[in-house]
This record gives C-alpha cells, sequence and structure tokens, in this order.
C-alpha cells in the first residue's frame, strides 16, 4: 500500500485514534472559548516563554505517487528485501522546542492563548530497504518547523476540581498552521551517494496537552505538561537530485525527481513559564 492508499484507508476511517484526537483537540478548544466567553470581560493577560525535550515518533519516507516516471519516482512501486514496499524509515531521536505565548485568563477556569513553537532541529536518521539489510543504506535529513496555534486551556481546579497539593492540573488543545522546511537528504549506499532536494511546507497542526501549574508569585506560575503534537506532513522538494560516486569514477548522475512524503508526530515534556501583567 502506497502513501496514497494510506491516506485513503485513514480518510474512510472516522474513528481512528487520528480522528479522535482532532475531534478531542477541536472540543477542548471551543470548551475553553466557551468558558471564557461565558465569563466576566475583565481579565488578566499574560506572556509565556518554555523549553521542551520532544521524542518524534518514527516515520517513514515514501513517494507520492511510486508510479510516477516524468519526474521520476524515489522509490518506485517495487518492494525491498524486508517484503515492504521501498522507502526509508527512521526517526527523528530527541529534539528541543521552543515556545512563546501571549495569552487571556477569564475567569477562574478558562485561558486563551495565541502560541508559537520553533523546533530548530529534526534531525532524521534512518535506511532504506533497496538493498540486502546488511549492507549499507542509510538515510539522513535535519529538519525544522515553525508552528502557530490558537490555543485554549482549562484550569481543572476552577471547574471545582480538587487541587493536588500546590499543583493546579489543566489541560488544553489547539490548532493552527506550520511551516516545515526539510534540508537535503542523503542517502549512503555501498559506493554512491543519493542527493534528494529540500523544501518547505505549510500544513495543518494540532496538539494536546495536560499539566499542572504552580504559583510562584501573584503574578507568576510554572507550568509542566505532557503534549501531544502532530505536524502533518513533511515533503522533500522536487526537482533536481543526483547520485555522487564517492570514489570519484565516475561524474554525478543528475536525477528529476518527484516529491516524497512523511508525516511527523512527537510527544514530550514542556517547562514554561507564565507571568501575568
Amino acid at each position: 500500500m502506497n502513501a496514497n492508499d494510506e491516506d485513503r484507508v485513514e480518510q474512510a476511517r472516522p474513528g481512528t485514534m487520528r480522528t479522535v484526537r482532532r475531534r478531542l483537540a477541536a472540543g477542548l478548544v471551543a470548551a475553553a472559548v466557551s468558558t471564557i466567553s461565558g465569563a466576566a470581560i475583565a481579565g488578566d493577560f499574560y506572556v509565556r516563554g518554555g523549553i521542551g525535550l520532544e521524542r518524534p515518533a518514527e516515520s517513514t519516507f515514501a513517494d507520492l505517487d511510486c508510479s510516477s516516471t516524468s519526474p521520476a519516482a524515489l522509490y518506485g512501486c517495487g518492494r525491498g528485501s524486508d517484503g515492504a514496499p521501498y522507502r526509508s524509515r527512521g526517526g527523528f531521536g530527541t529534539t528541543p522546542a521552543l515556545e512563546a505565548g501571549l495569552g487571556y485568563i477569564a475567569g477562574p477556569a478558562g485561558r486563551l492563548e495565541l502560541l508559537v513553537e520553533y523546533r530548530p532541529r529534526l534531525a532524521f536518521e534512518g535506511r532504506t530497504n533497496f538493498l540486502a539489510p546488511e549492507r549499507r543504506q542509510t538515510v539522513t535529513a535535519d529538519l525544522s518547523s515553525v508552528a502557530v496555534m490558537l490555543a485554549g486551556f482549562l484550569d481543572l481546579p476552577g471547574l471545582g476540581l480538587p487541587k493536588l497539593g500546590p499543583f493546579d492540573p489543566f489541560v488544553g488543545a489547539g490548532t493552527g498552521i506550520v511551516r516545515t522546511t526539510i534540508g537535503e537528504t542523503r542517502m549512503m549506499f555501498p559506493r554512491t551517494t543519493t542527493i534528494v532536494p529540500g523544501a518547505s511546507r505549510s500544513g495543518f497542526a494540532w496538539m494536546v496537552t495536560a499539566g499542572v501549574a504552580t504559583a510562584l508569585t501573584e503574578r507568576a506560575t510554572l507550568d509542566l505538561a505532557w503534549r501531544y503534537t502532530d505536524l502533518g506532513a513533511v515533503r522533500t522538494g522536487r526537482g533536481e537530485g543526483r547520485v555522487v560516486w564517492r570514489d570519484g569514477s565516475r561524474e554525478p548522475r543528475l536525477l528529476d525527481l518527484a516529491a516524497t512524503r512523511a508525516k511527523l508526530r512527537s510527544h514530550g515534556l514542556r517547562l514554561s513559564l507564565r507571568y501575568a501583567f
């Protein structure tokens, strides 16, 4: 099954976890907005800055159309030595994340926030399945992303739920757009290196989060949260790639390549500081 088939299957299953998480995100945002709109107009604004460590899920780069010939599909429609369709599969390791937000507090439970997230480096490391498993066929690429979301948060003690000692539990969700950039992808084989062009792409992003907050001063609050983020799909470039013989025995071979795609999802911990003004 190629990437397009997977997308069609996924879209045909409204009960999949992806659909459930999206509906949960939209529902939490709507609940927070409803809470805020029903509260008094008077409230406090705040700024927030935070850092985090994330562990993106393993991902697979595959052709958008494995049968494309002009431009040429990078992988094609065959199957590798492992029995799976030709592809590159791997992970991004642990990656840092930075965030900043401008928020509004209305009432005891609701917060609405304009959130910017920046992931400066997502380092993909994986393998293709063109050759026998023991042969060299490593794949590397560097990515970065910037996401802008409208997020809603519900502070649960404000709804009458208990505190956890000095900590106030909260939940939240957000939706927005993301701009993801991938540099050149390098596919290292025993004698050659195939270089795939990079690209930038904008798309839909969403997140859900849960955590605890504790007041440091009257205006400063420290948040610790778990967050799951779906950053949509990242695509390699459509354009000129090349095959390079590392020993210099042949001139590089130019390739007119079609784009490939991989899904980018992650989860991790965030530590941030809110300051009301």
